[in-house]
């Protein structure tokens, strides 16, 4: 194992791991105090090879990383994807490909919903692996000689989990399935944080048209804020607050004053007056361009069929050894609920074959769920 603290050096590295089928890859940053992560260490494996890359040490340049990580010919392996593809994305402008996430193959094949990576690690190579570096501080420098064997060990081991996963999808004939969701978390419009869009992670409720635009503008003007000064979205103005703002609509310095989410004095603030400007952008918005609420969707007989959509689920899920969450969603079982053609992944491809199809039927009495010798099954009806 080596730390690399030289571009020359990376360059070199990058060119052997280039020559393998694939890679195993992790990263460790820190985000805490920041909007955009700082990529602080990168770790990198083959079959006869592993090494941690200093990304901080002065000088460096990153470039022969990220040509590897836009090499076609080498599959790029990760644990829990998102945030290490989300690091690339922003800092080179492109997404590592293709790419293999050990978490959602487990998932594919049984291993139960979001498994941790020392959890899969031991399951499949009896390992237990040191986590009591995984808190420290990685921008510290210099890196530790427990730091840096804690993060070749996370792409060391790896390497076992990418063999013994890969082939078991092979032999149960489900590679494809696991493919199919990589399309997904190897797509830009996944890691585009769009402030227009900002809204959409917010748990606030709306019920009427204007507080919708209001939360919209004010989400938006935080997430630019946020970007530009480079720190968390709590840090220019926590969620309840937006939501407060989205309610009261304060067009006016003592309306915002009064808000008791704010901090004492925000409303003086230059970002004050900025809030007000959103909020009368909001209230100016033709309430036609804006997104449709959606009603609450339990009413009626809804919940009912959603629990029992939820027991064929877990049914199904414990059938074949698939976890629950990459069949189908709560989301998608309130859907189906509600419309027997909607745009949702449990009903297309392997999913719908599995579980959408069963899930019509007994939606529409076309099947029963009943018990037998303490399991739940699937009766056809006629």
């Amino acid at each position: 194992m080596d730390l690399i603290t030289t571009t020359t050096e990376l360059a070199e590295v990058c060119g052997r791991l280039a020559r393998n089928s694939f890679v195993t890859v992790d990263t460790e940053f820190l985000r805490e105090s920041t909007y955009y992560p700082l990529l602080c260490v990168a770790q990198l494996a083959c079959l006869d090879e592993a090494v941690v890359v200093d990304t901080l040490a002065p000088g460096l340049d990153l470039t022969p990383f990220y040509d590897l990580m836009a090499d076609e010919s080498v599959v790029k392996v990760f644990h829990a994807a998102r945030q290490d593809i989300e690091i690339v994305w922003h800092q080179a402008g492109l997404i590592p490909h293709p790419v293999f996430d050990t978490q959602v193959a487990a998932m594919v094949l049984g291993y139960g919903d979001s498994i941790s990576y020392d959890q899969l690690v031991h399951r499949i190579t009896g390992d237990n692996l040191d986590k009591s570096n995984r808190f420290t501080d990685w921008s510290r420098r210099p890196l530790t000689a427990a730091q840096i064997n804690y993060a070749v060990s996370d792409v060391t081991h790896l390497r076992e989990v990418y063999v013994s996963l890969s082939a078991d999808l092979a032999k149960r004939g489900r590679t494809e399935w696991v493919n199919e969701e990589m399309t997904v978390l190897t797509s830009p419009e996944t890691y585009r944080a769009e402030p227009e869009n900002a809204w959409e992670r917010l748990k606030t409720r709306v019920r009427k048209p204007k507080e919708l635009a209001i939360l919209i503008e004010v989400a938006a003007w935080r997430e630019r804020e946020a970007q530009a000064r480079d720190v968390p979205r709590g840090r220019v103005l926590k969620d309840d607050a937006i939501g407060d703002i989205a309610i009261q609509a304060p067009t006016t310095t003592e309306r915002l004053g009064s808000l008791r989410s704010l901090p004492k004095g925000f409303e003086r603030s230059k970002w004050g007056q900025e809030i007000i400007e959103a909020v009368k952008r909001g209230l100016a918005r033709d309430p036609k361009s804006l997104p449709r609420i959606e009603k609450p969707r339990n009413g009626g007989n809804g919940g009912a069929t959603v629990e029992l959509l939820k027991v064929l689920l877990r049914m199904t899920s414990e059938r074949n050894g698939v976890a629950a969450k990459v069949i189908a969603t709560v989301d998608d079982l309130e859907r189906i609920a509600l419309d027997d053609a909607a745009d949702v992944p449990a009903l297309k491809g392997w999913r719908r074959e599995m579980f959408g199809d069963k899930a019509l039927a007994l939606k529409h009495g076309g099947l029963a769920l009943a018990i037998e010798k303490g399991r739940v099954t699937a009766v056809e009806r006629g």
